[in-house]
C-alpha cells in the first residue's frame, strides 16, 4: 500500500481537529453503524470543553490503494513545540486558514517551521460559508506570507483547496456555490502533491520518536515515522542517546494507526507512522537502529520551558476534606507521570520541604495541567506563575513574545496605555471597518493578568494572540502584579448574610453566604491598593427583639466568579490558590492575620530602606 505523512497546521480556531474530523467520516474509514462524535480527535475532556487542541495527535484513512498518515496538531502558542517537531515525521502539510480571518501569528509562525523543514504545503481556505468570508483575500495574504518568509520558487505555486469542514463539504474553487459533499478535493490534492516517504525497505532499520505517549502497562511509547528498514516485535535495537551513548532494548510492543484505534501490530515498514514500546526512558529525538548499523539523526530541538510556579501539598485548615490525593507522594508520582509524555514539562523539588517548581511553556499549558488534576481528585497549592529568567553572555535576559490585538478604534486608546505601562513596544497599527489592528512586542512578565482581563475590557469584542519570539535583556519595571488591596477573612466558618451585607460596603466579594472560610483566605476584592482584615462568619446577635423577617430582608451584590485562569492572574507573589476537585480559593501564605502584618510592616519597611538607597526618596 502507498503511504502519504501529512500534518495539519494552523492558527488556532481556524478548524484543523474539524477537518480532521471530516478526513476521516468521508473516506469510508468508520462503519456505517459506528457512532462518530465531533472533533473525535480531541479525546481529552478539557480540549472539548476549551475548544482547542492540547496534544498533537496521530490518526490515517484509507482513500483508494493509499494510506494516508495524519497528524493533527495544537494551534496554541503554548504548545507550538509540538509542530516543530512533528515536521520532522511528514513529507507535506495542509495549511488551514480561515476564510474570514485571514493568516495571524500562528500561521506565520507554523507556516515558518514547515519552510524551514522544506515541507511542502498545501492550502487550505476553511469556513467558505463563513459570513463575509472572503476566500480570495485569504489566498493573497497567504502568498504574501510565503514571499516574507522566504519561500523557494517552487513552493510559490501552491495547490489551494475551499473546504466548510463543519459540513464536510470541499472544492477547488472559491465560489461557496461550487463546494460538493465530501472532501474528495483534499484527498486528490495530498495525493498529487505530496511526495511518497523517502524510505528504504531494504536498509538497516532507523526510526527517531517525535512524540511521546504514556501506558501504566508498557511505560513511554515513542512515535515516530520509519526512516528506513523493517522493524519486528521482539527485534533487538539500539538507542542512540542524545549525549552520544549507546544501549539496547528489545521491542515490546508495535503500534500503528487507523482512524481513532491504535493497533498492535507485529511488524511494520518504512514510511508508516508507528509507536514503538520497549525502552523506559526513551527521549524525544534520540535515534533508534539496528545493532551494528549505527547512524545518528539530527536531534529533534525541544522547546525550552519560559514560565514557572510552584506546586505545593494544600496546607489550608480545609485540607483533605474534599480531594482523594492530598500527600506530597502522589503529587510527585503524578508529575512524574505527566513528563513522561509532556516533553515540555519540568519539575524539580525544592529541598526539605513538600513544594516543587514546576516548568511549562506558558499559562494554558500549566493551567491545563493544574485543571487535569483537580478533576482527578488531587488537592494542592499552587502560586503566581513567574518568567523563567536566563543568563546570555552575563546579561540576564526574560523571554519576549509578539502580541497582536484586533480591537474596536473605542477602546485602543485603553489598550496602548496599559500595555505601555505593561512594557510594551508597538509596531504598527492598522484600522480597517472600525476595528484597529495592533501589533506589540511585550515582555512576557506583561502579559501575566492581561490575557484574563482582555476580553472585559474590550466587552467582547477583542481578539488576542501571542507566540513566543526571544529571549532579551530584562524590563527593568515592575509588571503583572496587583495594584489593589483585597479582603482577606479573619475567622473560620460558612460565611453569613448578615457579615457580608457589611463586608461588601469595602469592595467586591468573590464568595457567597454560606461558603466555607478561613483565616488568611482572599473573599473579596478591596477598593484601595491596601489588603483589608474582614469577618465574614459573623451572625446577628440573639435578643428577644429580634425581627424573624430580618435576614429575608438583605440583598447582597452579584459575587464576582473567578475562575482557575482568573486566580493565577489575579493573585500577588504573597498569595497562593488553593486547588480542589470541589473549590478554587485565593488565600495569602501567611494565613494568621497578625503574622501577616508584622511581615508586611517589615517588608515595607526593606522597601523604604532600598528606597532611599538608590535615591528614589
Amino acid at each position: 500500500m502507498k503511504i502519504r505523512n501529512i500534518a495539519i497546521i494552523a492558527h488556532v480556531d481556524h478548524g484543523k481537529t474539524t477537518l480532521v474530523n471530516s478526513l476521516l467520516t468521508k473516506s469510508g474509514t468508520f462503519r456505517n453503524n459506528e457512532e462518530i462524535q465531533d472533533r473525535m480527535m480531541d479525546s481529552n475532556p478539557l480540549e472539548h470543553e476549551r475548544g482547542i487542541t492540547i496534544l498533537a495527535k496521530t490518526t490515517a484513512i484509507h482513500y483508494k490503494d493509499y494510506k494516508i498518515n495524519i497528524v493533527d496538531t495544537p494551534g496554541h502558542a503554548d504548545f507550538g513545540g509540538e509542530v516543530e517537531r512533528i515536521m520532522h515525521m511528514v513529507d507535506g502539510c495542509l495549511l488551514l486558514v480561515d476564510a474570514f480571518e485571514g493568516t495571524m501569528p500562528q500561521t506565520r509562525f507554523v507556516l515558518k517551521n514547515a519552510l524551514e523543514n522544506h515541507i511542502k504545503p498545501i492550502v487550505v481556505i476553511n469556513k467558505v460559508d463563513r459570513p463575509n468570508a472572503d476566500p480570495k483575500k485569504a489566498v493573497d495574504e497567504v502568498l504574501d506570507l510565503f514571499i516574507q518568509l522566504g519561500a523557494p520558487d517552487e513552493f510559490l505555486d501552491f495547490p489551494v483547496v475551499y473546504t466548510s469542514a463543519l459540513n464536510g463539504t470541499s472544492s477547488t474553487s472559491p465560489d461557496p456555490a461550487t463546494q460538493k459533499d465530501g472532501m474528495e478535493a483534499v484527498y486528490e490534492a495530498i495525493i498529487k502533491n505530496i511526495p511518497e516517504p523517502k524510505a528504504d525497505p531494504t536498509a538497516p532499520f532507523q526510526w527517531q520518536p517525535a512524540l511521546l505517549d504514556y501506558n501504566d502497562f508498557v511505560g513511554r511509547i515513542g512515535v515516530g515515522t520509519v526512516k528506513r528498514g523493517i522493524v519486528k516485535v521482539g527485534d533487538t535495537l539500539t538507542d542512540i542517546r542524545l549525549n552520544g551513548t549507546t544501549r539496547d532494548f528489545k521491542v515490546m510492543k508495535l503500534y500503528t494507526f487507523l482512524g481513532m484505534t491504535r493497533s498492535e501490530v507485529n511488524q511494520v515498514e518504512a514510511g508508516d507512522i508507528c509507536g514503538i514500546a520497549g525502552l523506559t526512558d526513551l527521549g524525544v529525538g534520540e535515534t533508534i537502529c539496528a545493532p551494528g548499523h549505527l547512524e545518528a539523526l539530527p536531534p529533534l530541538r525541544v522547546d525550552e520551558p519560559t514560565l514557572q510556579m510552584e506546586f505545593g501539598t494544600n496546607s489550608s485548615p480545609l485540607r483533605g476534606q474534599d480531594g482523594k490525593f492530598v500527600t506530597a507522594r502522589v503529587i510527585e508520582d503524578r508529575l512524574y507521570q505527566e513528563v513522561q509524555r509532556d516533553v515540555s514539562l519540568r519539575y524539580v523539588r525544592k529541598p526539605n520541604c513538600e513544594t516543587w517548581i514546576v516548568s511549562g511553556r506558558g499559562e494554558l499549558h500549566l493551567g491545563v495541567l493544574i485543571e487535569t488534576m483537580r478533576r482527578e481528585g488531587y488537592e494542592l497549592e499552587v502560586s503566581k506563575p513567574q518568567v523563567i529568567i536566563k543568563e546570555i553572555n552575563g546579561v540576564r535576559c526574560e523571554p519576549y513574545e509578539d502580541l497582536q490585538l484586533d480591537v474596536p478604534d473605542e477602546f485602543v486608546g485603553d489598550m496602548m496605555t496599559i500595555l505601555g505601562d505593561r512594557g510594551a513596544v508597538l509596531g504598527d497599527m492598522t484600522s480597517n471597518n472600525g476595528v484597529t489592528r495592533l501589533n506589540y512586542v511585550i515582555p512576557s512578565r506583561g502579559l501575566l493578568g492581561f490575557v484574563s482581563n482582555f476580553l472585559t475590557m474590550t466587552k467582547g469584542y477583542g481578539i488576542i494572540n501571542h507566540t513566543f519570539k526571544e529571549y532579551r535583556p530584562m524590563y527593568n519595571h515592575v509588571v503583572g502584579e496587583r495594584n489593589i488591596g483585597v479582603l482577606v477573612s479573619t475567622d473560620k466558618g460558612p460565611a453569613t448574610s448578615y457579615a457580608l451585607e457589611k463586608v461588601e460596603e469595602h469592595g467586591t466579594m468573590f464568595i457567597v453566604p454560606g461558603d466555607t472560610c478561613y483565616e488568611g483566605m482572599i473573599v473579596g476584592e478591596h477598593r484601595y491598593p491596601v489588603d483589608l482584615a474582614v469577618n465574614c462568619t459573623m451572625t446577628k446577635p440573639m435578643t428577644n427583639v429580634r425581627s424573624s423577617t430580618r435576614e429575608l430582608t438583605i440583598v447582597l451584590k452579584a459575587p464576582r466568579k473567578m475562575t482557575l485562569e482568573a486566580c493565577l492572574d489575579y493573585i500577588n507573589l504573597d498569595e497562593l490558590v488553593e486547588i480542589t476537585p470541589g473549590a478554587i480559593r485565593m488565600r495569602k501564605r501567611i494565613l494568621n492575620t497578625a503574622d501577616r502584618k508584622k511581615f508586611d510592616s517589615h517588608k515595607k519597611d526593606e522597601q523604604e530602606s532600598l528606597e532611599q538607597q538608590v535615591g528614589l526618596k
